[in-house]
Parts: C-alpha cells; sequence; structure tokens
C-alpha cells in the first residue's frame, strides 16, 4: 500500500484508509476461498486514527481508569505506542471489568464488560479489516451488526418471504446465552479459512483469553466473545455465518421438498418453510446442529409455528398462530380489500418492557421541573415511535401514549397534594404540554393495502 509520507502530524486520512478496505474487499470477493495472510500492514498510523475517531468517546473507563479525554492529551503518542506494541506482539490486552447496572425498566440488574479505551482503539481497527473480508461472504439473510443493513430490512424481507410463500410453518431459533457460549475452538477454526495473518490472530486470541475483573478477582472464561469489545460482534457473525447461515444454505435447502428462507438478526433468527414436514425435520436436527459447535437451543422458546395465510371467506383450515421477532408480534390480518396480509403489531413484552422503562426514568427524575421533564418524555416517546412506527401498528403507538401520559400524571400527583386534586383536569395540562401524537416511521412497501 501507499506510504503516508507527506501527511501533516495529528492528522487522519480517512479517504486513505477507505480505500485500502476498499482493495482487501475487492480481493475477498474476487477470491471467496483465498486465506489472507498479510492483512496487519494496512493498520498503520493513520489506520489507528481513523479507528480512535470512530470510538466512541462517552464510555466508563476500563480497569486502568483512563478516559478518552485523557487518551486524546497525548493522541499521536498514544497512538504510535499502540501501534508499536500491536505490531511486534507486545500488546496486553487487558481484562475486562464487568459491572452491573439497573434494567431500563429498573426491574433487575445485567451485567456488562468495559473494556479499556485503548482497547477499543485497537479492536475497532481490527474489526475493520475483519468487516472488508467477511462483508463479501456474509450471506442476504444475515443483518444485525452489518453496515447499511438495519433490523427493518430483516422485518420487511420476513414479511415479503411469507407474503411471497403464502404463510408455512415457522420455526422460531433461540440460542441460550449465545454471546457468553460461543466455542473459542471453533471460532478460531473458522478464522482460519479466511484470516492468518499471524499479527490479527495474535491479537484476536489475546481478546479471547482475557480475563474479566469482577469484584477484585480476574476470572478466565474458556468459551464466548470479549465482553462489550468492538471485536466481538464481527466475531459473533463470524461463528453464526458458518454454522447457521452457510449450513442452512448449502446443506438444508437443498434437501427439502419445498421452499424455505431464513432470516437472522445477530443471535436472533426465524426459519419459513412452505412445507410442515420439512420443518419438522429440520427442528429434529437442528439441537444435534447447533450442539456440535458448543451451542444449547432453548427448550420452550425454540418452537415451531403454523403460520399458513387463512383461505380468503375466512372458515376452515387450522387458525394461524402468531410469533415474536425483533420485538414485533407477525400475525395474519386482513388488507381493504380481503386479501390476507402479514401484520405486525408490538409485541407485548415489548410493550411492557417501554412502559416500565418510562416508570423508571420517572421515578429517578420526578424532582425535575415540569418543562425539562416534557422534552425529555417527548424524546423518548419518539424514540419508541421511530423503532415501532410501522403501519398497522397506530393502535399500539397510541396505547403507549396513553400509558405514558397516564404514568406521567401518576408521579406527579406524588408531587404535592395540592396537585393530586387537580387531576381530573389533567387534560388541560397536556393541552400545554401535549405529547407526541403516534406515527408511522416506517412505510409499507408500494403494492401492499393499509389495513
Amino acid at each position: 500500500m501507499e506510504p503516508s509520507e507527506g501527511k501533516t502530524p495529528g492528522t487522519s486520512s480517512p479517504e486513505s484508509v477507505s480505500t485500502r478496505l476498499k482493495r482487501i474487499a475487492e480481493l475477498a470477493k474476487k477470491a471467496p476461498e483465498m486465506a489472507f495472510t498479510t492483512l496487519a500492514h494496512h493498520i498503520d498510523i493513520d489506520f489507528l486514527r481513523v479507528a480512535y475517531s470512530l470510538t466512541r468517546k462517552d464510555g466508563a473507563p476500563g480497569v486502568d481508569g483512563q478516559t478518552a479525554d485523557s487518551y486524546e492529551k497525548d493522541l499521536e503518542v498514544n497512538l504510535r505506542s499502540l501501534l508499536e506494541r500491536f505490531k511486534s506482539g507486545t500488546y496486553h490486552a487487558p481484562p475486562v471489568k464487568r459491572v452491573y447496572i439497573p434494567k431500563s425498566d429498573g426491574s433487575k440488574t445485567r451485567p456488562i464488560g468495559i473494556p479499556t479505551f485503548e482497547d477499543k482503539v485497537l479492536q475497532r481497527a481490527v474489526a475493520m479489516i475483519l468487516e472488508a473480508v467477511y462483508e463479501q461472504d456474509f450471506l442476504d439473510c444475515s443483518y444485525g451488526f452489518r453496515p447499511g443493513r438495519s433490523a427493518h430490512q430483516a422485518l420487511e424481507a420476513l414479511r415479503h418471504g411469507l407474503m411471497e410463500m403464502h404463510g408455512g410453518t415457522v420455526l422460531e431459533v433461540d440460542i441460550q446465552n449465545f454471546f457468553g457460549s460461543l466455542d473459542h475452538g471453533h471460532l478460531r477454526g473458522f478464522l482460519d479459512r479466511r484470516i492468518r495473518d499471524g499479527v490479527l490472530r495474535r491479537a484476536i486470541d489475546k481478546w479471547l483469553k482475557a480475563g474479566v475483573l469482577e469484584e477484585g478477582a480476574v476470572h478466565y472464561p474458556q468459551s464466548g466473545s470479549p465482553q462489550g469489545g468492538v471485536v466481538s460482534p464481527i466475531l459473533s457473525l463470524i461463528f453464526l455465518h458458518e454454522v447457521q447461515d452457510r449450513w442452512f444454505g448449502d446443506v438444508v435447502k437443498p434437501r427439502l421438498r419445498g421452499p424455505a428462507f431464513l432470516v437472522r438478526y445477530a443471535d436472533d433468527s426465524v426459519m419459513a418453510f412452505a412445507r410442515e414436514e420439512d420443518a419438522k425435520q429440520v427442528m429434529e436436527v437442528l439441537p444435534k446442529r447447533f450442539g456440535r459447535y458448543g451451542l444449547t437451543l432453548h427448550p420452550t422458546k425454540t418452537r415451531l409455528v403454523h403460520f399458513r395465510r387463512p383461505p380468503r371467506g375466512g372458515s376452515g383450515g387450522q387458525r394461524p398462530e402468531s410469533f415474536d421477532f425483533l420485538g414485533f408480534t407477525h400475525y395474519w390480518g386482513k388488507s381493504l380489500r380481503g386479501n390476507g396480509v402479514v401484520w405486525k403489531k408490538t409485541a407485548r413484552s415489548r410493550f411492557t418492557r417501554a412502559v416500565k422503562t418510562i416508570r423508571a426514568w420517572l421515578s429517578r427524575n420526578c424532582h425535575r421541573p415540569v418543562d425539562d421533564q416534557y422534552v425529555d418524555l417527548s424524546r423518548k416517546v419518539k424514540g419508541h415511535y421511530a423503532y415501532f412506527g410501522v403501519v398497522g401498528n397506530l393502535r399500539a403507538l397510541s396505547r403507549f401514549r396513553n400509558e405514558v401520559e397516564r404514568v406521567w400524571r401518576d408521579w406527579l400527583g406524588r408531587r404535592s397534594q395540592k396537585a393530586q386534586q387537580c387531576w381530573s383536569h389533567f387534560h388541560h395540562f397536556l393541552r400545554r404540554y401535549p405529547l407526541p401524537n403516534p406515527r408511522v416511521v416506517h412505510q409499507i412497501p408500494v403494492g401492499v393495502a393499509n389495513p
């Protein structure tokens, strides 16, 4: 690659880095069976500057206590030191600090891993290289953690496939603790097929072996992806690409008697089959396939769902069930013309969680001025619409706004006896502080009628 001579010290060159990544991607696409043995040379000081610019600066510090601000004070020195240690193999992957934070609904706590800021920068750089290679290999059925691919694209692919197939049998796939049970040995074997650069592989191994610091003691898990690591998503995608996506496309589909398709978002996936016997056969072999690679399927959440389109008259045959995927309940409804259409509505569990999240937030912020509460609540309601605002879901959006208003009223009522006496006129209050109206953010594709 071109040397970075003549560049002003301390400035990054995103165009140069972008060009390198594009060349890697072109070579990976041209030679899909080739294993790359020299990739680390692409990561130079310019590359690390770009990786630094893409790394979040507002995260909590890791085990070394260093913040993004303190790292930036001697940025050039720090990046050059990082580069030298990375290339020479002397870089030490520090343990990940594990902390427990309350869940958004305030009910329980959940563990999160916090790498050091410098570790995040280097992981970002390596992830950029891996992404350039593997984006040429990943299949269209995969959506999560990929550039230019969203959850709503996965939802539309699912709806389109079910409509085209007139429904069928849906297999919901639920992997228990996927990110905590990812097998390191199998992952290394998958990486061998494409990435054999010693410098990159050495760094990835160090991240896999890095311990977890919790309550003053360091533990060394034998499985799982790097907790909270920037490189963790791409490693998990590589794993499931081999275990599930390629297997389904190359082994399963050729043996089926009818059409079938897979839609996967990160570790959440559904398979749809035109013929019920095909679905039952796959259901039987799926635990063995996943178990071979150290993964366990949830015994009750992994299930078959009868989802064939009901007859136009609405009588006869088994009534189709519904299923949840990516926060939505998917069900058969009708268009204005009376045709069967797959619709989505907010899943009950997600609706309940969203309301609990608002209640928990208000419990922590009810002392603030009403004007401030209104600004933040409006932002949160709009954020809910931004994801759940799909055609056919306005009723659930309206219910959510009504619930937010009710919870807000209850918490404001706790502030004073006088306030409690005035809630029969709460609608006057909402005229001054109206929460955003429900709206459709994600339009349905042209050609499908509204319900």
